[in-house]
């Protein structure tokens, strides 16, 4: 599940890089001028940097982040990242579903869903469907409890996870589609 907002793993102040990615990366001549920590905890380190544009403005910037599990598939026998996620259970709507998902694999509830994406990762061969939400901020509620559903998780910078498009890192269809939105949705 993409969820925006400044939560995740930031950038160290002076280190060049915000959220992991060169401050230049963008192309776009803006450039990180300062960070100031607001929260930190042993789940999370949350950042809010100082962006110099172009034009001499300097504004706040919160980084779009992307919760995300990195799992092992036996079938593939390969590892990737992918949106935390799984089964509609009986009497649930996709966001009960999504939430209660994300909860269980990564304890973080996400806030304010809506519907970012829709998927039939194979139609014509298997009767799927994917709901692929997007949660506006999020709150930590405690460890997972689902420990066996990935490796670890991370908050991933939305350009972290274009490289990992790239890379092949991100490959399930759902994830594939879902953060391909944001990052369309970014640039519009």
């Amino acid at each position: 599940m993409p969820i925006e907002g400044g939560f995740g793993l930031a950038g160290r102040p002076g280190s060049g890089r915000v959220g992991g990615v060169p401050t230049s990366a963008s192309g776009s001549g803006a450039a990180s001028v300062g960070e100031s920590r607001t929260y930190r905890s042993p789940w999370v380190d949350l950042a809010l940097s100082e962006v110099e544009l172009p034009t001499g403005v300097t504004c706040e910037h919160h980084l779009v982040r992307v919760l995300m599990l990195w799992r092992h598939r036996f079938i593939t026998d390969t590892w990737s990242w992918e949106l935390p996620g799984g089964a509609i259970e009986a009497g649930e709507t996709p966001v009960e579903a999504a939430v209660r998902e994300v909860v269980e694999e990564t304890g973080w509830r996400p806030r304010r869903l809506s519907e970012l994406s829709y998927v039939q990762p194979m139609a014509g061969i298997a009767d799927a469907e994917h709901f692929v939400l997007r949660g506006h901020g999020a709150s930590y509620v405690g460890p997972p409890v689902d420990c066996h559903e990935s490796q670890h998780f991370a908050w991933v910078p939305l350009a972290e996870a274009e490289e990992l498009l790239e890379r092949r890192r991100i490959v399930a269809a759902a994830s594939v589609a879902g953060v391909q939105r944001l990052l369309l949705a970014s640039r519009a």
